[in-house]
């Protein structure tokens, strides 16, 4: 049975999380990992707000020709403090794993960072920096200088399975349309509008396609305020707790193979903001389960909200083409992102690569108190199986 309705959370198993042993996680935090919401905090369709209001509420026109507002390229005297710190993290042989604030010092360039934290998680949600020298440091100490930056950002959580705080956007041959099998990140398949299991989301281009990958971004407030007056049938139908999102087999001995959430609800406590967990892929490949009767299968409300969902999404997108050495970071409590197919160079050039974080804000840092027992962790959400350790590939593997 879930909780009663509390502004506090429950502290069951989370000590298994913040005493994780040092031995197979360097910083003894453990990413808690994807499981379902406190069903007594998820709120009816009533409780939620005709309007949202707010600087995470924004047009596409806001930004389309003002760059400026939402780029920012890295000073000369930047990337001299990002190059100091990674070279003397690389001299102290510590694991990239195990790379913290603490030992990834940037004296000026951190006050920045933080303003920008709070404008991820608070403001527009979205900024895009050019300029890492990615082809002149290598893939090495470009992870180390980019996983440095992610750590004034959030705590780094495993991507997957095989516990990857260095994820790996790259096309490795797998077939897209086993969806019940295959992330699409390692596909050149379409993402359609979706937001990460992490609170931030951050990408650094490493090598570009040759047609395609570009990215399309939208304030998911603007797109809740449009359904409000366009299609509240559609909102409503977001926000029950209906929606079974697969696991896709990864999962913890003992663990259900599908959550059962909304996909659009309400922080926990006064003036609760509306957060927004999405992604279709993982709606659409339960067929398994629910040809099987263990689910019920997608209503007609729930497929014309996916349809309606994505039309809209699509509407009101900001574009954006990410080139080597760009640096994307997204907040994915108001803001979902989408990527265009994508077609490689020939061999033997490099194929498409972007390196990726996905970052955690937790509650006692100002992150969002999200419906979830895991809200005041550290390493929040994310994908964690077993005692998986954290591992930082510099590719794809």
């Amino acid at each position: 049975m879930a909780p009663g309705l509390t502004d506090t959370l429950p502290t069951p198993a989370h000590q298994l999380y913040s005493h994780a042993p040092r031995d197979i996680f360097p910083d003894g935090l453990k990413t808690t990992g994807q499981h379902a919401p406190l069903y007594d905090h998820i709120q009816p369709f009533e409780k939620f707000p005709k309007e949202i209001t707010g600087p995470t509420v924004w047009q596409a026109e806001d930004y389309k020709n003002n760059p400026e507002k939402w780029t920012h390229r890295f000073s000369e005297e930047e990337i001299e403090e990002l190059s100091t710190a990674a070279d003397n993290f690389l001299a102290s042989k510590t694991p990239l794993t195990g790379i913290s604030k603490s030992n990834f010092i940037l004296p000026k360039l951190s006050s920045f960072l933080i303003k920008l934290r709070a404008d991820i998680v608070d403001g527009k949600g979205f900024i895009l920096f050019k300029g890492f020298p990615v082809e002149k440091w290598g893939n090495h100490k470009s992870a180390v200088a980019y996983m440095g930056l992610g750590t004034y950002l959030g705590y780094f959580v495993s991507q997957n399975s095989r516990g990857h705080v260095l994820g790996h956007v790259k096309d490795l041959g797998e077939d897209s349309s086993q969806i019940d099998k295959v992330r699409i990140y390692r596909t050149n398949a379409r993402q359609f509008f979706h937001a990460d299991d992490s609170d931030i989301v951050g990408l650094l281009c490493i090598t570009r396609a040759l047609e395609g990958g570009e990215s399309d971004i939208v304030s998911s407030h603007h797109v809740y305020n449009t359904l409000a007056k366009e299609r509240p049938d559609v909102l409503k139908t977001l926000t029950e707790p209906i929606w079974y999102f697969d696991r896709k087999g990864e999962t913890s001995k003992g663990q259900e193979e599908w959550i059962r959430t909304s996909v659009v609800y309400l922080e926990r406590g006064e003036n609760p903001r509306v957060y927004t967990k999405w992604d279709p892929y993982y709606v659409r490949s339960l067929t398994r389960f629910s040809d099987a009767g263990l689910i019920p299968p997608l209503s007609k409300a729930q497929l014309e909200a996916i349809d309606v969902l994505e039309a809209t999404c699509n509407r009101l997108s900001l574009h954006m083409i990410l080139e080597v050495g760009d640096i994307q970071f997204l907040s994915n409590a108001h803001v979902l992102h989408a990527r265009t197919a994508y077609t490689d160079y020939p061999p033997p050039a490099p194929r498409r690569h972007l390196m990726r974080l996905w970052l955690a804000t937790p509650e006692s840092e100002g992150g969002w108190k999200l419906p979830f027992w895991d809200s005041n962790e550290k390493k929040r959400g994310g994908i964690q199986v077993d005692d998986q350790p954290p591992v930082a590939p510099l590719d794809a593997e």
